[in-house]
């Protein structure tokens, strides 16, 4: 299993561009082949020393294998995505892990 977690920080921090990137996100990012979950969400508002809270919106795709990533990767949706949204976007982060499971 993998896991391919991204954090976005946004250059228009409104509650409605918020809402543009999550919708965004499921329109094009779920359902791709060999995904095995899906979820998207906003900064929770837990204001402790040990969280970051540098991002907006975080996305995070479990796949089954790293061959179903890579493939994820040159989608034509994914591709869209990032065309459509990344003008959008302040900074991006990318977490990728090999889960233990």
């Amino acid at each position: 299993m993998f896991s391919h977690a991204v954090y976005f920080s946004l250059k228009d921090r409104s509650p409605a561009a918020v809402a543009a990137l999550v919708a965004g996100c499921r329109m094009h990012l779920t359902g791709h082949p060999g995904a095995v979950s899906f979820s998207v969400g906003t900064c929770s508002h837990y204001d402790r020393h040990v969280n970051d809270r540098d991002f907006d919106v975080a996305l995070e795709i479990v796949f089954d294998s790293h061959a179903s990533h890579d493939l994820y990767q040159t989608a034509e949706r994914h591709n869209h995505f990032i065309a459509e949204h990344s003008p959008l976007w302040a900074k991006v982060r990318v977490f990728d892990t090999d889960l233990a499971c």
